[in-house]
């Protein structure tokens, strides 16, 4: 009997995005060949030409006509994998949680990335700790001059990139309270329920974990944070490295009528900062303009504006678009007063 090969992905463990596809892989069961290393320099060895924008983690996976290709953006792949391999989906059967799902993926990927970003490199004891350790993940055995000459440089250049994700003297307090309301909400939540999504795991448990793996497991500020305010986080943030072991029943998953009303506090925190940013980034990109300037949380925020989150906002409409009448009005009610409505078109 021929075995399927293992998906070849290239990362790093300081990334979230490594983590979450590497969780989901063991969780479905799925052979993998986890690669270490630069994206940069692992594909040309293997022959692959690089993708246009390198992220992490890097999968190879073949083309339409199957030749061997790189590609990277961690929501597709998911949906991909969900057509290849059969069984332990990560995707809701109940399409009204289905969306939900797909809705707090989208906000961990790329409003939980403030947090680990922000607090990474604000302070800093984080900033000292990541400057040392980014380096020697890529080669722990580096020499100690070599290392000192990589420490500075990496720091100096990841400090100034925080303006990228909004992160500043001004929005440093709204991205603390927002991830501090987060923790309180997953604190209630993980009380009623082990997973996002019910007694299994969906795509956006995933997603959270793989920003956890950061705040909790790598970053000394967001840590000792979460011990303080939510230690069924910290332990979430472990179990949901290695899934494999668990055998998951369609009967595990929540309905969009049974869930508890602690969901509802997680989309409270979606409505009350991603939504104004998502909506304040496809005004500007509607207008040609490369920033936004908009109001959060009461702060004003203000950023580069990004194509991709233009496409997030579109994306996750077209994913309320492809319910059915009666499961719109389902999300709907779940959605209702939360902020999260604003986004839905």
């Amino acid at each position: 009997m021929n075995q399927p090969k293992p998906i070849q992905l290239i990362g790093s463990p300081p990334s979230p995005y490594t983590r979450k596809m590497l969780s989901i892989l063991r969780y479905r069961h799925i052979p993998h060949r986890m690669i270490w290393g630069d994206p940069g320099t692992v594909l040309p060895s293997l022959g692959i030409a690089k993708p246009k924008v390198g992220l992490l983690p890097t999968f190879v996976m073949p083309d339409e006509a199957g030749e061997l290709q790189a590609v990277c953006d961690s929501t597709p792949i998911i949906r991909r994998l969900e057509s290849e391999y059969q069984g332990r989906s990560v995707i809701p059967n109940d399409p009204a949680m289905a969306f939900i799902d797909y809705l707090l993926e989208d906000f961990a990927d790329e409003w939980g990335t403030k947090y680990m970003f922000h607090y990474r490199w604000q302070a800093e004891a984080d900033a000292d700790n990541a400057g040392t350790l980014l380096p020697l993940f890529q080669m722990v055995d580096m020499p100690a001059d070599k290392l000192a000459q990589f420490k500075p440089f990496i720091t100096e250049r990841q400090v100034g990139r925080l303006h990228v994700v909004g992160s500043n003297e001004v929005t440093a307090p709204v991205i603390d309270a927002s991830y501090r309301r987060l923790l309180t909400a997953l604190e209630t939540h993980l009380q009623q329920q082990p997973y996002l999504m019910g007694k299994r795991p969906g795509a956006s448990d995933f997603a959270l974990y793989g920003q956890l793996s950061q705040l909790v497991g790598f970053d000394p500020t967001p840590r000792a944070i979460a011990h303080a305010i939510s230690p069924r986080a910290v332990a979430y943030s472990g179990l949901m490295e290695d899934q494999t072991g668990i055998e998951p029943a369609d009967t595990d998953w929540s309905t969009a009528e049974d869930a508890p009303s602690s969901l509802k506090g997680i989309l409270n925190e979606v409505g009350r900062v991603y939504a104004p940013a998502l909506l304040a980034n496809a005004q500007a990109m509607q207008a040609g303009e490369k920033t936004w300037e908009t109001e959060i949380d009461g702060c004003r925020w203000a950023q580069q504006t990004f194509n991709y989150q233009g496409k997030c906002l579109q994306w996750i409409n077209e994913e309320y678009q492809a319910l059915s009448k009666s499961d719109r009005s389902r999300v709907d009610l779940l959605l209702e007063g939360t902020g999260c409505e604003a986004i839905i078109f």
